[in-house]
């Protein structure tokens, strides 16, 4: 059976959320937490990814929950957006599965995929993008993620990475994955405090992009919005060279977590005609101690002092 110039079987499965109905196409993706297939709108035809939650307590669906309720809170260009939610509720019969709930989250779907799908793409092919393209997909980021720092309170996205941007059809980053956000601005005060927030990066923080004191939180110390700047340095780093600034350290055996709180950024010997304000932008957001990294909005000033900042897509 073809409809819409798409070959559909008559056994297709398909599912209801709220008052739309969606064909079940294929998976898309597994990660830690949860699962993303493709479904399709049955009645315009149209793609989407459905994200399904397996909450196993209370908790998970709460932060399940407020992933959804960030989505619809946080409503930008950069930001991807909500198309549908729901929750599925296990019943009384199937309490030994150990389940509470699925929670179900539709979005549009982005065939062109991941920056990090791209890059990968690209180091087979040993191209690069050009700086100006790096620059405007750099600002589009910036731009998403200033709407979480400048929130009353501040949010932190707490897990960008290449994987975590998508890219839409006209070229623009698009920030997603806000499982990991939450309130930006933490005070240490008690060992169990420092403990909890080491597992939940640990847990949710890519390691890669992992800001130095999110791998040993200090007692007395405070985290804030600019975790996330140095994930943004780690960011641009990889647009610039296709890898993140300490994997050549991993691959080699080294610790992720030495790497990054020695400071100590290298950049490859091939600059491919990279500017010296990129490097510069690279380092200027990865200071181990965080009150010398920049705010979002003195990075999106710096970003305009720079001759590339005329669009933000690519």
């Amino acid at each position: 059976m073809v409809e819409n110039g798409k070959m559909i079987a008559k056994w297709t499965p398909s599912l209801r959320i709220n008052n739309r109905r969606f064909y079940l196409r294929s998976r898309l993706g597994e990660g830690g937490f949860s699962y993303v297939d493709l479904i399709e709108d049955i009645r315009t035809h149209k793609d989407y990814a459905l994200k399904r939650i397996t909450c196993h307590s209370n908790e998970e669906e709460r932060i399940a929950l407020q992933e959804i309720e960030l989505m619809r809170t946080f409503q930008h260009p950069n930001i991807i957006p909500l198309e549908e939610s729901s929750v599925i509720k296990v019943n009384q019969y199937s309490k030994h599965l150990d389940i509470v709930s699925e929670v179900l989250i539709v979005m549009p779907y982005y065939s062109r995929g991941s920056l990090q799908d791209i890059i990968e793409k690209m180091s087979k092919k040993s191209e690069r993008f050009p700086e100006e393209s790096v620059w405007g997909l750099f600002k589009g980021i910036c731009l998403g993620l200033q709407v979480f720092h400048k929130h009353d309170p501040p949010y932190a996205h707490r897990d960008l990475k290449m994987a975590n941007i998508m890219l839409a059809d006209d070229g623009t980053a698009i920030i997603m994955d806000l499982g990991s956000a939450n309130k930006a601005r933490v005070e240490i005060k008690t060992p169990s405090q420092a403990h909890s927030l080491q597992d939940e990066a640990a847990e949710r923080c890519s390691m890669f992009y992992r800001a130095p004191e999110l791998f040993n939180p200090e007692l007395g110390s405070s985290i804030d919005e600019r975790t996330d700047i140095w994930s943004l340095g780690c960011l641009l780093y990889a647009l610039a060279y296709l890898t993140s600034p300490f994997e050549s350290d991993y691959n080699h055996g080294g610790s992720i977590a030495l790497a990054a709180q020695s400071g100590r950024v290298k950049f490859p010997e091939d600059n491919r005609g990279y500017s010296k304000s990129l490097q510069d932008t690279i380092l200027l957001q990865m200071k181990v101690n965080p009150a010398e990294r920049p705010f979002i909005d003195s990075v999106l000033q710096h970003i305009e002092t720079l001759s590339y900042s005329a669009t933000n897509r690519v």
